[in-house]
């Protein structure tokens, strides 16, 4: 089969728009003839395209993955002519990943470490929270997206959580700041920095101390992980953290590992679509073992 580009731009702009009558509009053609070459494609492909909703038009799986080609491929296409213009290399092939707000830098960097080894990659790192970051993975902006909670997928937004670590939370607090502690005794009155009520590692804490009867003395609630290392950085309260948040300050001696809380625990999540073709880069990503990027950090 030899692909007829003519007829994959045209899907693609109504796959950008979602709608087959605004699409036509932008590229001064009818209605009908737009329809017909959207057909014609399809028919070379041998799968549909897209799924009917009411006046809008849904990419369909086989839709989803022709895509993400066509962006690639119109995308080289605006790079070669703007190679020609100014004389500048075009830009490496881009994954694009996002990742909550929440989460920790550290291991991030651990994670995502082998891309940025791939001379003909190009990683962009988005942040935000959970529900743009699945809004933009659904709307094929980003390819993965990476959180401290899975989320359930359904027929509309098919997306597939996968656990990819798991790391232990501690008391951390500055040098010689305590001595003989026992959870959960240690906590009780303790002045804490504790993440926000939505964290799942609050709901966790939180858990632990009503089921022990303990009540520590909450100094503040941040949402932010980074926000919460330069607070456990430069304050003498203790925190609870992953260590892998304070990793730095704790390989320097700025700051203490009182010990894990027992049955805490952070969990960090890889949320995907679910599809029959996975990017390759993609998938050995998702294949490396927690062990290789959590040593790293």
């Amino acid at each position: 089969m030899k692909l007829n580009y003519h007829h994959l731009y045209y899907f693609w702009e109504v796959a950008r728009t979602g709608h087959l009558t605004r699409a036509a509009e932008a590229l001064h053609i009818s209605q009908s003839a737009l329809s017909g070459q959207i057909r014609k494609l399809e028919g070379s492909f041998g799968e549909a395209l897209f799924i009917r909703e009411g006046r809008r038009l849904k990419l369909s799986e086989a839709g989803r993955v022709a895509f993400s080609y066509a962006e690639e491929i119109f995308r080289q296409g605006a790079e070669l002519s703007a190679l020609f213009e100014s004389g500048h290399q075009p830009a490496r092939e881009t994954l694009r990943v996002g990742a909550v707000a929440t989460l920790s830098r550290n291991f991030q960097e651990g994670f995502l470490a082998p891309l940025l080894e791939q001379d003909d990659l190009e990683l962009s790192l988005q942040s935000g929270g959970l529900d743009d970051l699945l809004r933009r993975l659904s709307a094929h902006r980003l390819d993965l997206v990476l959180s401290n909670q899975p989320v359930q997928g359904d027929q509309q937004n098919p997306f597939r959580s996968r656990r990819i670590a798991r790391q232990p939370v501690s008391i951390i607090g500055p040098p010689n700041a305590a001595t003989n502690v026992i959870f959960p005794d240690f906590l009780q009155g303790l002045r804490l920095i504790v993440p926000g009520a939505e964290n799942n590692i609050r709901h966790a804490f939180d858990q632990f101390c009503d089921y022990h009867k303990v009540r520590p003395r909450l100094i503040a609630e941040v949402d932010d992980m980074a926000m919460m290392r330069l607070l456990a950085r430069d304050t003498r309260y203790f925190s609870v953290l992953p260590p892998v948040v304070v990793r730095d300050e704790l390989k320097a001696g700025n700051l203490v590992d009182y010990g894990a809380l027992p049955g805490v625990f952070e969990e960090f999540y890889a949320i995907s679509i679910r599809r029959r073709f996975e990017p390759v880069i993609l998938a050995r990503l998702l294949a490396q073992p927690a062990g290789d990027f959590l040593n790293q950090i």
